[in-house]
């Protein structure tokens, strides 16, 4: 019997930070969820944005039952479709489009979308979503336009991502319209090719702790 679709908020529940994950090599996938897991982090965003990314994914799901892991950089509905053929148990997208939106839906894979602008908010609101990814982050305006953002949408959440560092991470897991936030600075490159996942799991143990 298939699970139901997760509602997206859930994966707040979880931790206060999901990691931006890009990877190169397949090998790394599977150690580098096994760290990550260990530290305290499940939730893993694993980006289209390499050739292997969805054969990472597979393999992450089939040997890490412990991960959450969904598809970032979700562009199109071909993206959404691979996703969800892989097994992923949600997907991010950067952006957001009404085609998008619903072909997630259509196809049952729990969708948290990009938004940078208050018509953007607006726009994915008007097709039911009210968990959002705030991207990029700091370059769209940061703190001072998530608090701007809470007056005329107290009803909306966001995961900020993009721009974000271990150091800024409290200030914005601080806000109220803020559940969780997502971030690549658990993940670094020279620790993924030097095969370092101890310092991985430390990362991951001190993400935890900024829990609020």
């Amino acid at each position: 019997m298939n699970k139901l679709p997760m509602n997206p908020l859930e994966l707040a529940a979880h931790g206060p930070v999901i990691p931006v994950i890009v990877l190169q090599r397949v090998a790394d996938a599977v150690p580098l969820a096994q760290a990550l897991v260990a530290g305290g982090v499940r939730v893993l965003e694993v980006t289209l944005r390499t050739p292997v990314a969805l054969q990472c994914m597979r393999e992450i799901i089939q040997a890490v039952p412990d991960a959450i892991v969904g598809a970032g950089t979700i562009r199109s509905v071909a993206d959404a479709e691979a996703a969800k053929d892989a097994g992923c148990a949600f997907g991010v997208s950067p952006g957001f489009v009404t085609r998008l939106g619903h072909a997630c839906r259509n196809l049952g894979l729990p969708l948290l979308p990009g938004v940078a602008t208050a018509s953007e908010v607006m726009a994915a609101n008007a097709d039911g979503y009210q968990f959002l990814k705030f991207f990029p982050a700091s370059a769209a305006g940061g703190l001072p336009l998530l608090k701007a953002l809470a007056g005329p949408f107290p009803d909306v959440m966001f995961c900020p991502t993009g721009g974000i560092t271990a150091e800024t991470a409290p200030q914005f897991l601080a806000l109220p319209n803020v559940k969780v936030c997502g971030g690549s600075w658990l993940t670094p490159q020279d620790a993924v090719d030097a095969g370092d996942w101890g310092r991985i799991t430390k990362l991951a143990q001190a993400a935890t702790a900024l829990r609020r």
